[in-house]
């Protein structure tokens, strides 16, 4: 049901081609309105996903679906030596090259326009790889989640953070509230593009969550794969590993 949901309902464009033009769209106005719309606390969610891989000590990182980069970013203390962004979207890249340039960070941070379900790698180089709040954009999940345990390495790791539903009253409620109504009246009003946090809402209602995604992990081959609610469940980090 994931992939049949698309920014732009009357378009004949694939669902990545939207998500592309979407992205390119609102990438000026993506990290201020992000903010607002999560109240800042998707940093402390990012900051667990750091910490969880910076204890496996890896020496190459990708960040899949990287968008203006800040989570590539926040790896620059993690011991890394080569940190790669890949995103379909070369107007939030431009962002996030622009970042990393001001931090002096050209040597350790690449930014890479590329498609999830063709990563331009070769098999078994990555001693991490990360998706924040990206793979519910895939147009193909299974093909996606396959290309990035094709190119982790055996006995690496691969962390998700994604949003999820709570399911407890009465946060579900709560959320479903905010979700379906503040959220998409916020992106009409302060985006440029006044369908895209509708599309984000929508997306996150009927993306497959906690053991329904574990069992997708396991099913394209990742091993010890372990789902941990945050906040209520209003986002869910998921560890996962290669054998």
């Amino acid at each position: 049901m994931a992939a049949s949901i698309k920014p732009y309902k009357n378009s004949e464009q694939s669902k990545k081609d939207q998500i592309r033009r979407m992205f390119d769209n609102i990438s000026c106005d993506y990290d201020q309105l992000n903010r607002v719309i999560s109240f800042g606390i998707d940093n402390a969610w990012r900051k667990k996903v750091i910490e969880w891989v910076s204890r496996t000590k890896p020496k190459s990182i990708l960040d899949v679906a990287t968008g203006t980069g800040d989570l590539a970013l926040m790896f620059k203390n993690s011991g890394a030596e080569k940190i790669v962004g890949l995103d379909l979207s070369p107007g939030m890249l431009e962002i996030g090259r622009k970042k990393v340039l001001s931090e002096g960070l050209t040597s350790l941070i690449e930014m890479v326009v590329g498609d999830s379900e063709q990563l331009p790698f070769e098999d078994n180089i990555f001693d991490a790889i990360t998706v924040s709040f990206g793979i519910r954009n895939f147009e193909d999940l299974e093909l996606g989640l396959s290309e990035i345990h094709r190119v982790l390495r055996p006995g690496g790791i691969f962390v998700i953070l994604e949003t999820s539903v709570p399911t407890k009253f009465p946060y579900k409620q709560g959320y479903k509230i905010y979700t379906q109504t503040l959220l998409p009246t916020i992106g009409r009003l302060f985006s440029k593009d006044k369908v895209a946090y509708q599309y984000l809402s929508d997306s996150a209602a009927v993306f497959p969550y906690g053991e329904a995604l574990n069992n997708i992990l396991r099913k394209v081959g990742f091993t010890n794969v372990v789902a941990h609610p945050q906040t209520f469940g209003v986002a869910t980090i998921y560890t996962a590993g290669k054998s």
